[in-house]
């Protein structure tokens, strides 16, 4: 028996942690145990039933983990490799890591960076794996640090947070985007340079504005994002991956054929091995460790629950750490 955060919809929905048996675990070639898992934006979804997240019940929640394998008949792993997961529909169609133990596929995993533990590694989470990916989509379209201001959207959420930590220890100039007046230290803390207030960028603009950012990380999407467009300057990147505003994109074309903007998608869910672990290799040597504790909250697989409430109604800086296991 192993405990985990179960989401049941049969007389209605409900989210709690149960002692489930082995047996129940789905198939999958490697079997962990799991130190850490974390709470995504996806996961508050799912566990408050605010969104079409969940594709199959009953389902454990979880996009993420990190932790010890425990048996495995993938080539790759085996019993005391200690791993990393990000996505791949786990807690949506497959059993997921807000649990003492999973079952996963060898093929879904990386091996975690030695430089983090897995308290680390959910810390940083597919929110800020998911940064990474921003920051390296940036690079590829050679945007250098002295190109000039790079806007970050959904600061002190737990991609906003962690794009600003690597941004701004790569040199480049950051300018955060909140709508919280008393995060203005912690940003800066985490190498914002300059902070501007969400307000300005949450509501219809007009299609074609003042250049402004030579880059932006976006995780809100809707007004937000058509706005970051319009101010964009010539030959810019911006790096969209989440919509926590909306998933609407209010905007013309007019930043695409008269300024040259590039709009980079970024998928964290689906992403390939070598992505994924370029991604990490690149979070292990760019992303100061120390400044990862100045974003924990630390909870209880108990306390999951009432956390991911606190997440979804905006009321959580940076990320949500869950202790699992041992």
């Amino acid at each position: 028996m192993f405990k985990a955060l179960l989401l049941e919809n049969a007389d209605g929905f409900k989210a709690s942690v149960q002692q489930v048996d082995e047996s129940r675990l789905p198939p999958g070639d490697v079997t962990v145990a799991v130190a850490y898992s974390t709470l995504n934006y996806k996961d508050g979804l799912a566990i408050t039933n605010k969104g079409p997240v969940v594709r199959s019940w009953p389902m454990v929640a979880g996009i993420d983990g990190a932790g010890t394998v425990i048996e495995s008949s993938h080539p790759d792993w085996k019993a005391g490799d200690v791993f990393v997961h990000n996505g791949w529909g786990v807690g949506e169609a497959h059993w997921g890591c807000l649990s003492e133990k999973a079952r996963l596929k060898g093929d879904w995993l990386v091996k975690l960076p030695t430089v983090f533990t897995p308290r680390q590694a959910m810390a940083i989470g597919t929110a800020g794996y998911t940064a990474m990916l921003c920051v390296l989509a940036l690079e590829d379209h050679g945007v250098k640090p002295d190109a000039g201001e790079v806007l970050v959207t959904g600061a002190t959420g737990g991609v906003g947070s962690v794009a600003i930590a690597l941004l701004g220890k790569l040199g480049y100039t950051v300018v955060a985007v909140t709508g919280k007046a008393g995060e203005e230290a912690y940003l800066k803390s985490l190498g914002a340079s300059s902070i501007v207030d969400r307000a300005l960028l949450a509501n219809p603009g007009k299609p074609f504005q003042k250049e402004r950012w030579a880059a932006v990380v976006d995780a809100v999407g809707s007004h937000t994002l058509a706005n970051a467009l319009a101010q964009t300057r010539y030959g810019g990147v911006v790096a969209a991956c989440g919509l926590a505003q909306g998933m609407d994109l209010p905007t013309t074309v007019m930043p695409f054929i008269l300024r040259g903007v590039t709009l980079a998608g970024i998928d964290s869910v689906m992403a390939p091995l070598a992505k994924r672990k370029r991604a990490w290799e690149r979070l292990a040597q760019d992303l100061d460790a120390t400044l990862l504790e100045s974003m924990i909250q630390e909870v209880s697989l108990e306390g999951a629950i009432d956390k991911a409430h606190e997440l979804m109604a905006g009321k959580v800086r940076g990320r949500v750490v869950v202790k699992t296991g041992l």
